[in-house]
């Protein structure tokens, strides 16, 4: 393995040694830590903090090890973003994983190949290991392309990190234009990001997810996902900071996918897949605003 990983933890020493694990196997040259501070306020916080940083001291491979600890506790939104700015002011591109982002071995060579295979082409904003079709087939390809960035377990290249804006500055230039119509053909689901996008300028929530998604969408990017689902997600629960009730989403097995991956000879979206998301996810029965189901990805 040839490309850095950044790995993105907070108070779960129990998942993050899971996935630590499958780093382990993966023996990356670099290995970025991405820490958040205990929270004061929170009993039994810090030592789960320190047991979870110490995780990173069993690296036992030829590998440069960074670390970006923050002693406060900065929040998800401000924690991951600054984190990510420094991982890709550091390198060139990296995988990204959280404390809760379980991969399937193959993701890391899936993620490699596409980086590889897309270094320069600014159409790709990133590569994600996230399928949530539930066994709709929409190709017969590898991987398909989509406009929505799924992060639970991705890669990117700082090329496309720069377009990435924390604080959306031109959400109102954007809103009073319109021009969310012209992305979206379904009504409620312009509303939907509507909605996310108005919360997440004023600063409603505590996130730097969707301001990725925004990046994506202002730049008319793509991401290319798998045809298999190549990370699980092991956070939902009780000590989640946010995934704290079970879905849908929750624990999605890790596959396979094969190799030598099958390339699309045309790059163009999935307009079916991207259809089962939207329909799944932002317009069905747990996505009115108030009550938005965290598919995205968090941090903790």
């Amino acid at each position: 393995m040839k490309t850095p990983i950044a790995f993105l933890i907070f108070n779960r020493p129990d998942t993050t040694e899971r996935v630590f694990a499958e780093i382990r196997r993966a023996k990356p040259p670099q290995l970025l830590v991405v820490a958040d501070g205990p929270r004061p306020e929170v009993a039994g916080d810090s030592e789960k903090c320190t047991a979870a940083r110490c995780i990173i001291e069993q690296v036992d491979w030829p590998c440069e090890v960074l670390r970006n600890f923050s002693e406060k506790n900065m929040g998800c939104k401000k924690r991951i973003s600054s984190g990510l700015d420094w991982v890709f002011d550091t390198v060139e591109e990296a995988i990204v994983l959280e404390d809760d982002c379980l991969p399937h071995p193959s993701f890391f060579r899936f993620c490699e190949d596409l980086l590889e295979r897309y270094r320069y082409d600014e159409r790709i904003m990133m590569v994600s290991g996230d399928n949530f079709l539930f066994g709709s087939q929409t190709s017969s390809y590898s991987y398909y392309f989509s406009r929505y960035a799924h992060i639970w377990g991705w890669a990117s290249w700082r090329r496309a990190w720069n377009c990435y804006d924390l604080d959306i500055a031109l959400w109102p230039e954007f809103k009073e234009k319109r021009l969310l119509k012209n992305i979206f053909e379904r009504e409620s689901v312009a509303r939907y990001w509507e909605n996310i996008f108005d919360a997440t300028f004023r600063g409603e929530i505590d996130t730097w997810d969707y301001q990725f998604v925004f990046a994506c969408l202002v730049n008319s990017g793509l991401s290319a996902m798998p045809c298999k689902n190549l990370v699980s997600n092991i956070g939902f629960g009780a000590n989640a900071t946010r995934t704290t009730s079970i879905n849908k989403y929750a624990n999605i097995p890790a596959e396979e996918i094969l190799f030598p991956l099958v390339h699309p000879n045309i790059i163009i979206r999935d307009h079916q897949a991207d259809d089962i998301t939207e329909l799944g996810q932002f317009v069905g029965g747990s996505s009115r605003f108030g009550r938005i189901g965290r598919f995205l990805g968090r941090f903790r």
